[in-house]
């Protein structure tokens, strides 16, 4: 297995791969077309579906910026061809706007998504506050975690973080990847792309989108001492929502503190809040996957 850590040309390789993947080919008006990284997935990945979308919507809009989303996962996504992104200008008022994306594959809609923009207004102001959690540079860093930690821990897992990847992680309970439940219920962990974005504040907050469907279904199966890398489970997020409440920025750390309120009927429904280093609020996520156990027969090894 090889754990040695991808270098920093590496990581501003799969960043601009990022910033690629989100920069998408106008077609004609709102009509957008967006290709997938040739990763080897068999679906494509719901954030990347999420990031584009809202890029999409992005587009159609001057002067504001997306505050929340609504979205919808209908079919998985082929990786092999191109996604097609349809928007639909819904309205444009004086404070607020709304567009509706629908990404398309194969004659077919695999996803849709409802995009609200807000201008910047003062009001009154308050917050949850930060969970107390170490802080990220208290953590294994990457290096560490491929040194010490990855051989100890599920293959599907050390898969990922072997891989070159956009967004470094550094989980506060990182003993959830070995089947130890946080008493409290609540997964935090550190989140930021692995090198520098630009200044655009749409891309942060597309790269945040991005981000916000990595961990979050898998925080269903906390309680259950179980993870969506089983063999034995089949996982598929089949909604997600995304609030924006301040700003950040994606390329430095954040902390995205994560629980379940409910998993019944093969749904799990998590939720997570997303702070910045200094503790403000900058947006909040909520999910509900498919979490079904396989039957015996069915499972490959």
């Amino acid at each position: 297995m090889n754990t040695a850590a991808p270098n920093s040309a590496v990581q501003a390789s799969a960043v601009q791969d990022l910033v690629n993947i989100l920069d998408l080919e106008p077609l004609e008006v709102n009509l957008f077309r967006g290709h997938s990284p040739q990763t080897g997935w068999q679906r494509v990945f719901g954030g990347q579906v999420i990031g584009q979308a809202l890029m999409a919507a992005t587009r159609t809009v001057e002067g504001t910026l997306p505050h929340s989303l609504h979205a919808y996962f209908l079919l998985a996504g082929d990786p092999k061809v191109p996604i097609i992104y349809e928007v639909d200008r819904i309205r444009d008022g004086k404070s607020f706007s709304t567009r509706r994306v629908v990404a398309i594959q194969h004659g077919r809609a695999i996803f849709s998504m409802s995009v609200s923009f807000h201008a910047e207004e003062d009001g009154l102001d308050h917050q949850m506050t930060m969970p107390d959690v170490p802080h990220p540079d208290a953590l294994p860093s990457d290096a560490e975690i491929r040194e010490k930690i990855l051989p100890q821990l599920p293959e599907a897992v050390r898969r990922y973080y072997e891989r070159p990847r956009p967004i470094e992680m550094r989980p506060v309970e990182f003993g959830r990847y070995s089947g130890k439940a946080p008493e409290d219920g609540r997964f935090n962990i550190w989140i930021r792309t692995t090198a520098k974005l630009p200044d655009d504040p749409a891309i942060h907050r597309c790269a945040l989108a991005y981000a916000s469907d990595l961990t979050l279904l898998d925080t269903a199966m906390l309680q259950q001492k179980r993870s969506v890398f089983d063999k034995d489970i089949m996982a598929a997020s089949l909604d997600h929502a995304l609030w924006f409440h301040r700003p950040f920025r994606a390329d430095q750390w954040l902390l995205y503190t994560q629980d379940s309120p409910n998993l019944h009927g093969s749904r799990g429904f998590a939720r997570g809040l997303i702070y910045t280093a200094d503790g403000a609020l900058a947006a909040s996520v909520t999910q509900e996957g498919m979490l079904r156990v396989r039957r015996p027969e069915t499972i490959k090894s």
